[in-house]
C-alpha cells in the first residue's frame, strides 16, 4: 500500500494526516477553518487520494499557521507514500473550468520542489479566510511533497471559483502523476535513475 501518516507538533499547531494514494477519494478533514476543510475535501475527492486530517492551531491569532502547516503535513504524507517514486507517471496536468473561471495546473513529481503561482484575487477575504493564505498552502504543499507545481488562473471573476478550481486542478493533475504506469513497472521515471537533485 502506498499510504503514510505524518504528524507535526509545534507551539503554533498540532496536525496529523493519513493518506492513501490508491484510495477512492474518501475524506475526513477537520482543521477548524471551514473553507480550508472544503478545499481539502475537494483535493481528496478529485484526486482519489484518501485523506484523514486533524488540525489544532492558534486560530485566535489568525489562520496562517494552521493553513500553512496543513500544507506541509499533507505534502509530506504524499512524499512519504510515494517512497522512491518508482513506477509513477510523474507528470500531470489539468485544465479546470468552473462557471466563468478557467484554471490550469501542471506538475512534476520530480522531488525538486518549486511553485509558480499566477493567481490573483479581487477580494482580501473569503468568509473569514485571507485569500493570500492560499498561496501559502500551495507553497508549503509543493515544498514538502517535492513537487514542481505551476498554478495559473487564466480568467475568472468569482474568488470562490478561482480558489476551488486551483484545488481541483491540483487534485486531477496529482491523480495522473502518482498513478502507476504499467509500462514502467518498478522503474524510476528519470534517465538519472533517481528523482531529485539537478535536472
Amino acid at each position: 500500500m502506498r499510504a503514510a501518516t505524518v504528524e507535526r507538533n509545534t507551539k503554533e499547531t498540532k496536525i496529523s494526516a493519513s493518506i492513501d494514494l490508491d484510495g477512492t477519494g474518501r475524506y475526513d478533514v477537520k482543521t477548524g477553518i471551514g473553507f480550508l476543510d472544503h478545499m481539502l475535501e475537494q483535493l481528496s475527492r478529485h484526486s482519489l487520494i484518501d485523506l484523514t486530517l486533524r488540525a489544532e492551531g492558534d486560530l485566535h491569532i489568525d489562520f496562517h499557521h494552521t493553513t500553512e502547516d496543513s500544507g506541509y503535513v499533507v505534502g509530506e504524507a504524499v512524499s512519504k507514500a510515494l517512497g522512491a517514486r518508482a513506477g509513477i507517471r510523474r507528470y500531470g496536468s489539468a485544465l479546470i473550468p468552473m462557471d466563468e473561471t478557467l484554471t490550469r495546473v501542471a506538475l512534476d513529481c520530480s522531488n525538486r520542489p518549486y511553485l509558480v503561482w499566477k493567481v490573483a484575487f479581487s477580494r482580501p477575504k473569503l468568509g473569514d479566510m485571507d485569500t493570500e493564505l492560499f498561496k501559502e498552502w500551495f507553497q508549503a504543499f509543493a515544498q514538502s511533497a517535492g513537487i514542481t507545481l505551476h498554478v495559473e488562473n487564466l480568467y475568472g471573476d468569482n474568488n470562490h471559483h478561482i480558489v476551488e478550481s486551483c484545488f481541483k486542478g491540483l487534485a486531477r493533475a496529482l491523480r495522473q502523476a502518482v498513478e502507476i504506469d504499467a509500462r514502467q513497472a518498478d522503474a524510476i521515471p528519470s534517465t538519472k535513475g533517481v528523482l531529485g537533485g539537478s535536472m
